[in-house]
């Protein structure tokens, strides 16, 4: 597949500094669900003059706090709660500032699903957080489920500068073999060819759409950030919608040739959903609590881990992970303490 470049130039403007002018936030309730201390907000946009809505808590310390950049789900839009409270919750108990931008909503529109517009929408919301509030820039964080993770690895690679930490759980990695995976018999492959303009098998345009938004084009860029992918096993099968073999692609495009995992092994990993021969069983990680690692594999600042459960996220291994890193360092592996938020299964669905 051929490579394509992360954003450069007028599209990074707003990091740049000369599109997205320091603005007086303008801050109404969130919707109902989240805690009365998150607001929502309107930040202009640098692609097109709009302006877009978010979610947002601020840190109530004076010095430069850590920002926590959550994604919503595939079908939902910022105001949708759930695993996304989560992360509110996390932050203020951290006090850490935190952004929940709508990224042209539910992946169903052309504006949406890994567009220009979606990425840059997200490249702009951080330059607001830098330039309205003290955010630690080597402390700047992203995560997402689902929709989220596929937003999550997709940013990796077309903005690899700005993240410390990259923790995307259950992510499409490649649009165009999700949609042949859900032609047929699921709402998923509508949604993509809403978004890419037609049938990829049938329409060069929304082919070539599909490998514009697909992570896997980009993530070669990914290496020097510390990113962590993660997938239950039984996603796919019973446990969810999207098959665990993404996780596993997303890493191999990540990872120097020598690293990457046999795509044999790979399939046939999925379709048993058991470690075939040549893959060795992941070791204990107290930070998946009762849904450990089945498998797992390390390259430097990637790591990859397919764990004993379906769709969804592990907000304490997601977030305790992600407040170990630092931009331009090491990945850190290996926690053992945890801030343990007490989360309950439906807040860790991935949403559809």
């Amino acid at each position: 597949m051929k490579k394509l470049t992360p954003i450069t130039g007028a599209l990074l403007a707003g990091v740049a500094g000369t599109a997205v002018a320091l603005e007086t936030p303008a801050l109404s309730p969130a919707p109902k669900g989240w805690p009365a201390e998150v607001k929502t907000l309107h930040y202009s946009t640098s692609i097109d003059n709009t302006k877009q809505p978010t979610l947002l808590y601020s840190a109530k310390a004076r010095e430069k706090r850590p920002l926590l950049v959550g994604l919503h789900t595939w079908s939902c839009s910022y105001t949708s709660g759930g695993g996304g409270v989560v992360y509110a919750r996390w932050c203020m108990d951290k006090d850490w500032h935190f952004i929940h931008p709508d990224f042209r909503g539910p992946n169903w529109t052309p504006e949406a699903c890994g567009s220009n517009m979606a990425v840059q929408d997200i490249v702009d919301a951080v330059e607001f957080m830098k330039k309205n509030y003290a955010v630690d820039s080597d402390r700047i964080y992203l995560v997402g489920a689902s929709g989220g993770g596929h937003m999550s690895i997709l940013m990796a690679g077309r903005a690899p500068d700005i993240w410390a930490g990259v923790s995307a759980w259950v992510p499409i990695s490649d649009v165009r073999a999700w949609w042949e995976q859900k032609k047929g018999n699921s709402k998923y492959a509508g949604h993509i060819e809403k978004a890419v303009g037609g049938r990829p098998d049938q329409n060069k345009q929304a082919a070539e759409e599909c490998v514009k938004r697909s992570p896997v084009s980009y993530l070669d860029k990914a290496e020097g950030v510390n990113l962590d992918i993660n997938a239950g096993v039984t996603d796919g099968h019973k446990g969810g919608s999207v098959p665990f073999s993404h996780s596993l692609y997303a890493f191999n495009a990540v990872v120097p040739g020598k690293k990457r995992i046999a795509p044999a092994l790979i399939e046939e990993f999925y379709e048993k959903q058991a470690l075939p021969e040549g893959l060795e069983k992941a070791g204990e990680d107290p930070l998946y609590g009762g849904k450990q690692p089945v498998f797992r594999k390390i390259s430097k600042n990637t790591r990859v881990t397919i764990f004993d459960g379906r769709h969804e996220i592990i907000h304490n291994a997601a977030l305790n992970w992600l407040a170990a890193q630092r931009k331009g360092k090491s990945a850190v592996w290996g926690l053992t303490r945890q801030h343990d938020l007490g989360t309950n299964e439906e807040e860790g669905e991935a949403g559809k």
